[in-house]
């Protein structure tokens, strides 16, 4: 297969790009600065205030932070980074990696990679940066290797289809019906139960993806002992897993347990080792292995004859106990491994220690769109077939390289399955929106073939209530500004023109009482308008706790009854920089439920197709307003 392994040589290649762009980005922001400076890139807190410490179930020390009031900048610390927990006293600087669990705006949980507390945490200065992690490159590069190399007949068979001419294949057999699914959603279900190497569930904004994939799974299981179940994120596989024990399946999560919510926590291997029957007779044995390496340590070097024979029977007994212990602890591991269903984790913990070894009749990997081809090639070498779910319309992968994305790092495995037409099944009943608000998205990605439920497709927050709305800030001179330390753009005068729509409609909701069970949430491409809008907006009586406000990957795969969206980009040229990313905005369109209210200015949107054809489908409707409504 020459073409496709130079292909695939060109993958490494552009990962190679990619990982360069990535590592210069953090220099950039960590190399030869000073903690000042580092605190305020983003990358750095310091000084911190520990507010305590405990063991996790895994045994982990876990510690939680807090960064002082006076230190408030934006950072770029998120849920599963690999970071630095360090101490600036006196001149021997120490530290002590670990990951962040989750993180706010001023507080941190963070497990560290010790099994004891360090003894320069009581000496204070302490901080914590961030790290580059260059284990996922490292397994990327690995598996696009293997690819080339392999001569594994399944591995081969699923490299031809998926990047070849060759056409997947599906036993005939008598069509399966699950009383909980759609048509469409039984159509993927059986494709999946009958597919020899691949199958795609395209799942379109709320049409039941991921009820249609656990079916599957759980489904498959009933021929299968064990499958292997990925996404690209931790948030993804964590809901899958949720979803599966919910099921009653025997699900073991794989990966650092820091990277797991603390609800998953117990289903980590770590927590099932340390819950296991045998776990204390392994303790015991480390416990005597420890005392009899301790009890040899003690005699000095001038000895005689019998202290030397004393202090080597004394070692043996040590080697004895911590060999049982460590042949107890593999079989606790393996027993633990053995009697799991599915084993579930990332696409890079795939390749995690415990189940290096092990293949897999069928790995399922969730929000396929999202990931790197080449990290996606990690859980697919160890299966016979794979099964994709997602949506290549919504989040694309993350990339830091332009060069790279230009290359072709950008087009995703589940892309290329896509082109396979026989493998996919589009789901076509849509679940969460009005279908005025699911009518655009529709239109312009899934060529009409989208059906709205009959639950949804006619609700609203009130009767009379519009589902969409666009307001229009042309020729308001509501202009964008970029903000001096993050580069982030912002527009203050559109978000104070959705702060008044946003106020004026929540004061007529609760005029109405109908402020019941409602939830609302507010996006902004852009981290600046997240900060001026977090300012401004607090939520009214009645709705707290109910209104959140985030960027679009932060309100990826959740849902609102209400969505407002500012758009942020308003100048004279027609500039949107990254707004013309349409599949990231399709996103954000389709998290609402009953009311969408898009907030722009359509002199610079509609320079661009997608914005341009949202606008007209807007103004259809009659559902355009102008900003001038809304200013006093």
């Amino acid at each position: 297969m020459p073409d496709i392994d130079q292909g695939i040589k060109r993958l490494i290649e552009l990962l190679k790009i990619e990982k360069e762009e990535d590592l210069l980005q953090y220099k950039l922001k960590m190399s030869d600065t000073s903690i000042a400076e580092r605190r305020k890139q983003g990358v750095c807190w310091f000084p911190l205030i520990i507010e305590n410490t405990r063991f996790n179930a895994g045994e982990r020390l876990v510690i939680s932070v807090r960064r002082p009031d006076k230190y408030q900048e934006p950072h770029l610390f998120s849920s599963g980074k690999l970071v630095s927990f360090f101490s600036a006293e006196g001149e021997n600087k120490e530290s002590i990696n670990g990951v962040v669990n989750n993180v706010s705006k001023d507080q941190m949980l963070i497990t560290l990679n010790s099994d004891d507390e360090p003894y320069w945490m009581k000496k204070g200065q302490l901080g914590v940066q961030l790290l580059f992690d260059e284990s996922s490159y490292r397994e990327m590069n690995k598996a696009l290797k293997k690819l080339i190399k392999t001569e594994e007949a399944h591995t081969l068979k699923l490299k031809n289809i998926l990047l070849g001419n060759e056409t997947p294949l599906f036993k005939e057999s008598k069509p399966y019906q699950s009383q909980g699914l759609n048509d469409s959603q039984n159509t993927a279900l059986n494709k999946v139960l009958n597919a020899e190497t691949v199958s795609v569930i395209h799942g379109p904004p709320g049409t039941g993806k991921t009820t249609t994939l656990i079916e599957s799974i759980v489904e498959t299981l009933k021929s299968e002992n064990q499958v292997l179940v990925c996404a690209p994120s931790n948030n993804a596989v964590d809901l899958l897993v949720e979803k599966l024990t919910e099921h009653q399946v025997n699900v073991l999560r794989i990966g650092h347990p820091a990277r797991v919510t603390e609800e998953m926590l117990s289903l980590t291997l770590d927590a099932k080792i340390a819950n296991h029957k045998d776990f204390k007779d392994y303790k015991a044995m480390r416990k005597k292995a420890d005392e009899f390496f301790g009890m040899a340590k003690k005699y000095k070097r001038s000895f005689g004859y019998a202290e030397r024979e004393q202090r080597k029977l004394l070692y043996d007994e040590a080697h004895q106990y911590k060999d049982a212990a460590e042949q107890l602890n593999f079989y606790i591991t393996n027993d633990i491994i053995s009697k799991a269903q599915v084993i579930a984790g990332t696409l890079v913990a795939a390749n995690n220690y415990a189940v290096k070894g092990i293949k897999f009749k069928t790995v399922f990997i969730d929000e396929a769109a999202q990931a790197l081809e080449p990290a996606t090639w990690i859980p697919i070498l160890k299966a016979e077939r794979v099964i994709f779910a997602g949506d290549h319309h919504q989040l694309p992968p993350t990339i830091k390289s332009m060069e790279a994305a230009k290359g072709g790092l950008d087009v995703s495995l589940f892309e290329k399955a896509m082109r396979k037409n026989e493998a996919q099944t589009l789901l076509q009943v849509q679940y969460r929106m009005n279908e005025v608000i699911m009518g655009f998205s529709n239109n312009y990605f899934y060529d009409g073939q989208l059906k709205a439920h009959t639950s949804v497709a006619n609700h609203t927050i009130f009767p009379e209530d519009d589902p969409l709305e666009f307001i229009d800030t042309a020729g308001t001179g509501f202009y964008e500004s970029i903000d001096p330390e993050t580069k982030s753009s912002f527009n203050e005068e559109e978000a104070g023109i959705l702060q008044t729509h946003l106020t004026n409609y929540l004061n007529q909701l609760i005029s109405i009482g109908g402020t019941k069970e409602l939830s609302v949430g507010i996006i902004a491409p852009y981290s600046a308008q997240i900060t001026r809008l977090k300012e401004r907006i607090e939520a009214p009586e009645g709705f707290e706790g109910k209104l959140s406000i985030n960027t679009i990957d932060g309100f990826q795969g959740q849902e609102r009854d209400i969505i407002y969206i500012s758009m942020v980009r308003s100048n004279e040229k027609g500039e949107i920089g990254f707004l013309a990313n349409e599949r990231r905005m399709n996103v954000a369109m389709t998290r609402a439920k009953k009311k969408l209210v898009v907030v722009g200015d359509s002199a610079t949107l509609s320079q661009n197709k997608f914005y341009n054809a949202f606008i007209e489908y807007a103004q259809s409707n009659g559902l355009y307003k102008s900003a001038y409504e809304f200013m006093y």
